[in-house]
C-alpha cells in the first residue's frame, strides 16, 4: 500500500519524538524574523466541489515548539450552503493528531465571513522540525458548489508550497505570520462554529442496526448461519491459497472482553501451504452501505505459540465481488510488516478496483497489541476510519462504495518464510452496524453499551436489498 498522495518529507529529530515517525528536511521561508514558527500553504484543489487548502508548519525558533499552542486560521466566504464540512485527507502526522473547526469571523468582510481554524491534539517540533504535508479539505453541506475566487486565503497560483501572507499562524495567541481580514482577532479558538466536523456529519437514529457478541458454542452452531454469518471453507486467497477451514473459529470466554466472551480466529502454519489454515467469517447478506461500521478487535504483535517473523494479516472490513461495482473498505494490522511495509502498520484502505490495485491508504504506525475500537463511517461521499476515537484517515471522490457490501474478519499470511508450526490468534468483541448515519465513536460505544445492558447478544434490523 502507498499513500494516497506523494508525501511531503519532514526535518527527523522533533516529529519523531513527538509521533515515532522518520522524516527528511522540508525547507521553508515563509517566516518573519525571529517568529517561533512558519507556514508554508500550497492549493490542493482550485475546482468548485471542495476547498483544499495544504499546510506544513516548521518550527523556526531555538526551544522545541509545543504544538497545542499553534492555531492556523484559513479565511474564506460561504456560498451556497449554510455550512461546510472539514476533513483531514492525510497527515504526515496523522489525522488523529489534527483537529479542525469552521467558525464564523465577528466582522466579516467581502472576502471573508467564515474561516477555518487548523489545531494540535499535542506533540512537539524541534527546532528545525516540520509537521509535513497536512492535506486538508472542506465542502459544502451536500456537496454544493463552492466558489473559491473570492475567498481571502486562497491562491490558485500557489501550486508548490510558500509563504502565505492570507493565512494566519498564531503561536500561543499571538500572530506570528499572515494577516487576518480587517477587525478580527488572532487565531485562539473559534467563536462560533456552523460545522465542527472532523470527519463524515449525519448522526442521529439509524434505520435499522446490526449488533453480535459472538455469543455462540462453536463453528458448526446453527444459530452462527442463522444469524447471517458463513465460515469461509472455499478456494482462493488472499495470502496461501485454499487453506480456509471451518475450525479455525472458536468461541471462548475472555474475562478482559466487554461481556465476557470473544470470537477467536486462529491461522496457523507449519510453513508449507500444505500445513496452513487461515480463517475468515463473512456475513452471507451483501446489504451494508451508507452508514457506520464497528467493531473492537483485539490484534496481537507474536504468535500464540512459535517463532514470531510471521507476515500475518488481521482485519476488519467490507467488500463486495470483484465486479464493475466493486466496493471495499479495510482496516489491516501487520504486526510484522508486509508487502515491504514496516512493521505495526495499520493501512486502512479504501479500493476502487482491486483488479487495478486503484486504492487510497494511509499507514498509522505503531504496536496495536491489545484491544481497539475500529470504526468506519460511509456517509454523503466520505469515507472515515477512527482507531479509538481518533481519525486516521479519510477518503472520497470515486473511491465512495458503489454498492452494498457485506463485513467481513479474517486473520491470514501474507507468505511463508520459514519453516516450523506457529499459531496467530485474533479477537473479536462484538461488531456494530448503524443503517444510514455517521455516528461518532462516541455514539457507538453508547449504542454497544445499551445492548449488554439490554442482555442482548444479537440483533439484525437492518433493511434487506
Amino acid at each position: 500500500p502507498v499513500p494516497r498522495r506523494p508525501v511531503a518529507a519532514l526535518s527527523a529529530a522533533g516529529v519523531a519524538a513527538a509521533f515515532g515517525l522518520t522524516a527528511a528536511a522540508l525547507s521553508t521561508t515563509a517566516h518573519a524574523a525571529a517568529a517561533p514558527a512558519a507556514l508554508a500553504y500550497h492549493v490542493g484543489s482550485a475546482g468548485s466541489d471542495m476547498v483544499e487548502p495544504w499546510l506544513t508548519v516548521t518550527n523556526t525558533g531555538s526551544a522545541p515548539l509545543d504544538l497545542s499552542t499553534v492555531k492556523i486560521r484559513y479565511y474564506f466566504t460561504i456560498d451556497s450552503a449554510p455550512s461546510y464540512q472539514f476533513t483531514c485527507e492525510w497527515a504526515q502526522l496523522g489525522c488523529g493528531n489534527i483537529t479542525g473547526t469552521i467558525g464564523t469571523l465577528p466582522a466579516p468582510t467581502a472576502t471573508a465571513d467564515h474561516y477555518l481554524e487548523v489545531g494540535f491534539t499535542g506533540g512537539s517540533l524541534a527546532p528545525g522540525a516540520s509537521t509535513g504535508d497536512l492535506q486538508l479539505r472542506m465542502n459544502a453541506a451536500g456537496w454544493a458548489p463552492v466558489d473559491q475566487a473570492d475567498d481571502y486565503s486562497f491562491n490558485a497560483s500557489q501550486t508548490s508550497y510558500g509563504a502565505s501572507n492570507t493565512i494566519t499562524l498564531a503561536v500561543g495567541g499571538t500572530i506570528v505570520s499572515g494577516t487576518a481580514p480587517g477587525g478580527n482577532p488572532p487565531p485562539t479558538s473559534p467563536s462560533s462554529s456552523p460545522s465542527t466536523s472532523s470527519g463524515s456529519s449525519g448522526g442521529g437514529t439509524p434505520n435499522g442496526a446490526l449488533f453480535d457478541d459472538f455469543s455462540y458454542t462453536g463453528p458448526s452452531d446453527p444459530n452462527l448461519a442463522a444469524h447471517g454469518w458463513a465460515i469461509r471453507t472455499g478456494a482462493g486467497g488472499p495470502g496461501v491459497q485454499n487453506s480456509w477451514a471451518a475450525d479455525t473459529f472458536s468461541f471462548p470466554s475472555d474475562s478482559s472482553a466487554q461481556g465476557g466472551h470473544v470470537m477467536d480466529l486462529t491461522a496457523s502454519t507449519d510453513g508449507t501451504t500444505s500445513g496452513t489454515k487461515q480463517a475468515e467469517i463473512d456475513t452471507t447478506q451483501e446489504k451494508f452501505f451508507q452508514g457506520t461500521y464497528a467493531a473492537r478487535v483485539y490484534f496481537n504483535d507474536a504468535p500464540t505459540t512459535g517463532t514470531n517473523g510471521d507476515h500475518v494479516n488481521e482485519t476488519f472490513y467490507t467488500i463486495t465481488p470483484d465486479n464493475s461495482l466493486y466496493s471495499e473498505d479495510d482496516f489491516e494490522y501487520l504486526p510484522n510488516g508486509g508487502w515491504g511495509g514496516p512493521a505495526n502498520s495499520m493501512y486502512t484502505t479504501t479500493w476502487y478496483s482491486s483488479d487495478a490495485m486503484d486504492r487510497v491508504t494511509t499507514d498509522t504506525t505503531g504496536s496495536l497489541q491489545g484491544w481497539h475500537t475500529l470504526v468506519a463511517t460511509v456517509y454523503g461521499g466520505t469515507v472515515t476510519y477512527y482507531i479509538d476515537g481518533k481519525q486516521v484517515f479519510s477518503s472520497t471522490g470515486k473511491y465512495y462504495p458503489r454498492e452494498a457490501m457485506t463485513i467481513d474478519f479474517n486473520e491470514w499470511f501474507i507468505d511463508l518464510p520459514f519453516t516450523g508450526a506457529r499459531t496467530w490468534n485474533e479477537k473479536v468483541n462484538w461488531v456494530y452496524y448503524a443503517n444510514g448515519v455517521a455516528q461518532s465513536p462516541a455514539d457507538v460505544q453508547n449504542a454497544v453499551n445499551g445492548y449488554y445492558s439490554a442482555g442482548t447478544h444479537f440483533t439484525d434490523t437492518v433493511p434487506n436489498g
